[in-house]
């Protein structure tokens, strides 16, 4: 038999030792039974194990998983504020919609907005969400087809379901995208849908000298031809009359378009548009 080495080595078998067959010896099972030729005690009871030797421990603060994330839900309606107080959009917790052609400041605007603003804010943009495709993007402007449609779906509810997450934790969300009024794939509808009916939809719509000087600043296949630029531009009209708030920023800068933003936004905080 092997033995670990440094371990004492057992005694050489001696009768009435060990496995081999012999009488009981004091000690032996034997004579730990009750009522055998030699009991003098309580029976034998094994030892109870020992405690573990690292008890469980509570989870740390920066302990991964510990933090519980509200789920997203659909976002409600803003409250409007007391009939004595006006509405501050700077200091209320919005998910907003910014809708405009190509070259209109969405993106400009929004990305500015949220940095301003005096509670936590974030900012989504459609286009970048929709690129984060890298092999086998569809391109709208190679074509809009099932392919690029199936994409720009699944963009938009992607958008929805981050800004709902940024809601239920207290983080305001604005959006951007080039919602046309006369497409319903591309309407308010799917947005409504996948954020909630407490999204405020404003309209970015400067003249289209404005949108074509901005256009050719732009690179990559961000860059629309002129003719492009010019249709989309006059689909977006379409808009007047809708009942949602138009901002002409022609002559504002980001900051200034910006602040007519918070404007626009208080009127619709007291009085959400119907859409």
């Amino acid at each position: 038999m092997q033995h670990a080495v440094g371990s004492p080595l057992p005694p050489p078998h001696q009768p009435g030792h060990g496995p081999g067959p012999g009488p009981a010896t004091a000690g032996s099972p034997a004579q730990q039974q009750p009522g055998a030729p030699g009991f003098t005690g309580a029976p034998h009871h094994p030892p109870a194990p020992p405690p573990h030797p690292y008890p469980p421990v509570p989870p740390h603060r920066d302990t991964t998983g510990h933090v519980q994330l509200p789920p997203g839900g659909p976002v409600a309606v803003p409250s409007p504020p007391p009939a004595q107080a006006p509405a501050d959009p700077g200091a209320i917790t919005l998910a907003v919609l910014l809708i405009g052609p190509a070259g209109a400041g969405k993106t400009s605007v929004a990305k500015y907005w949220a940095e301003c603003r005096r509670v936590p804010t974030a900012h989504i943009s459609l286009d970048d969400v929709r690129e984060w495709v890298r092999s086998g993007f569809a391109d709208p402007q190679s074509g809009w087809n099932d392919h690029s449609e199936a994409q720009y779906r699944l963009a938009r509810r992607t958008c929805g379901f981050a800004a709902r997450n940024f809601l239920a934790n207290g983080i305001s969300c604005i959006l951007d995208d080039a919602v046309f009024p006369d497409r319903p794939v591309v309407g308010l509808g799917g947005w409504k849908r996948h954020v909630g009916p407490g999204l405020l939809p404003v309209v970015l719509l400067p003249g289209l000298e404005i949108v074509l000087e901005r256009n050719a600043q732009r690179s990559g296949n961000r860059r629309l031809t002129d003719e492009e630029v010019a249709r989309i531009h006059g689909r977006m009209a379409g808009w007047y009359g809708s009942g949602l708030p138009i901002i002409d920023n022609s002559q504002l800068d980001v900051a200034g378009t910006a602040q007519v933003l918070d404007d626009v936004l208080a009127r619709a905080i007291a009085s959400p548009p119907q859409w």
